[in-house]
């Protein structure tokens, strides 16, 4: 057989610098009450930024081959809980020296019970704890102020305080947690169980060590369409897309995916 000639050896001058070394991704997007179709296209559009990311994309967290062979973990999810193998898996995956961007609703396992309102059951308490908090309630959507808990920080450096219409979470945290980004709640939840401790500081984004990796945990970024709260309510009558509008929240995106990606 006539052997084809390729030319030179395309690797044989290979650097970090023409060569970079190729970063796997798995993002998870999934849930209810959210428009999770724009959340993974505009978390797509970002990771597509840099080309050395290639993106596996699920559902949900039970591809747990997939999660212990990744570089990088970033979630968009609204009721997703994890079976307790998937939660053993991201442990172990964390405390491995992995790192994890998790957004907006990652946290959180609601139930809407018999007297009307929605409860928050500790159901996945190994999940809650890696991530550093479980979402208990917000108050309606409306304008709120997020300030700068450590304006020192890489992901923070140069942030200004910003207002954002968004769901202010109300959280339940577990360890010990870097504070970057907070804000004050003022006034009590409305169809939550757990509204009434609602009012007082809450984390917006921070950090949560777990072993040689970590948790990047953002509240913010809500979003739903019209087909959204169905089979609740057929239509929902607005477009929301909260702190989506606001350069800031891309600018926080895109610090938390080169934060989370590996340093080698």
């Amino acid at each position: 057989m006539q052997r084809i000639d390729h030319g030179p050896d395309p690797l044989a001058n290979a650097t970090a610098e023409n060569h970079p070394q190729r970063i796997d991704c798995v993002l998870i997007a999934g849930g209810v009450w959210h428009d999770i179709d724009f959340a993974r296209l505009e978390l797509l559009k970002l990771l597509a930024e840099d080309p050395r990311i290639r993106t596996r994309v699920f559902e949900d967290y039970e591809n747990v081959e997939a999660i212990a062979a990744a570089d990088m973990l970033i979630s968009y999810t609204c009721n997703v809980v994890p079976s307790d193998t998937a939660q053993e898996a991201l442990r172990d995956w964390v405390e491995g020296g992995g790192r994890w961007y998790a957004l907006h609703g990652t946290n959180s396992i609601l139930k809407l019970m018999d007297d009307g309102l929605f409860h928050a059951p500790r159901e996945a308490p190994l999940f809650m704890d890696v991530l550093g908090s479980q979402f208990i309630s917000h108050p309606p959507i409306a304008p709120y102020t997020v300030t700068v808990a450590d304006p020192d920080h890489e992901l923070t450096a140069g942030v200004e305080p910003f207002e954002t219409t968004d769901e202010l979470y109300h959280l339940e945290t577990h360890g010990d947690l870097h504070v970057l980004l907070e804000t004050d709640c003022t006034e009590e939840g409305t169809g939550f169980a757990e509204a009434a401790d609602a009012p007082g500081m809450h984390p917006v984004m921070y950090i949560r060590q777990r072993g040689e990796g970590a948790v990047l945990y953002n509240t913010l970024g809500h979003c739903r369409g019209h087909y959204d709260l169905q089979p609740m309510a057929d239509w929902w009558p607005t477009v929301d897309r909260c702190a989506w509008e606001l350069p800031v929240y891309y600018d926080l995106l895109r610090r938390g995916i080169e934060w989370v990606q590996p340093k080698r």
